[in-house]
């Protein structure tokens, strides 16, 4: 029998089935010559193999769920410039940003730049950016710089900082009571 089958009468590898696997003594030419692989290498043998590069990437990133812009209200807009003011008044030239070294979480929109998902264009993500805050440009470029990435005013919708001046929060302290 052949597995689970009858051998065919005329099989012509009958002898060399019969005759089983080979045997071969430890010492032998055969064994010297070719060594057992080791079961590391023979799983390499037949590890996957990707025929598609990059298509389970592309797979991936269709599966981002992507959300509309969020329109701040007017409490927010007011929250999110008196942030900023007080970031410009710590961070106004490069000595004071230096000096300061505020460390901020910046959440921030990013529209999706995939143009082939049908998000393109009107759609995005919202990311958390952690780093030092070293320019405020309120005035002239309306761009916000935290760590070596610099971002624009209008994608933002919160900042957070875990600083603290005399015991309170960077945003909770009284800079009347200083001005």
């Amino acid at each position: 029998m052949i597995g689970a089958m009858a051998m065919p009468a005329n099989f012509q590898y009958r002898d060399v089935f019969i005759k089983g696997y080979p045997q071969h003594e430890r010492f032998d030419a055969f064994r010297l010559k070719h060594p057992a692989m080791d079961y590391g290498r023979r799983a390499k043998i037949f590890s996957p193999f990707d025929a598609l590069k990059g298509f389970s990437e592309a797979v991936a990133a269709k599966e981002v769920m992507y959300e509309f812009k969020r329109e701040l209200g007017e409490e927010d807009m007011e929250e999110l410039s008196r942030k900023l003011n007080i970031l410009h008044n710590l961070t106004y030239n490069g000595r004071m940003a230096r000096a300061n070294r505020i460390m901020v979480t910046v959440s921030y929109f990013v529209p999706c730049t995939d143009r082939d998902h049908e998000a393109f264009g009107y759609r995005g993500q919202y990311v958390n950016l952690t780093g030092i805050c070293w320019k405020v440009d309120s005035e002239v470029t309306h761009t916000i710089t935290v760590g070596s990435t610099t971002l624009r005013i209008t994608d933002i919708v919160d900042i957070q900082s875990e600083q603290e001046i005399d015991g309170e929060g960077i945003f909770d302290y009284s800079w009347e009571a200083v001005s």
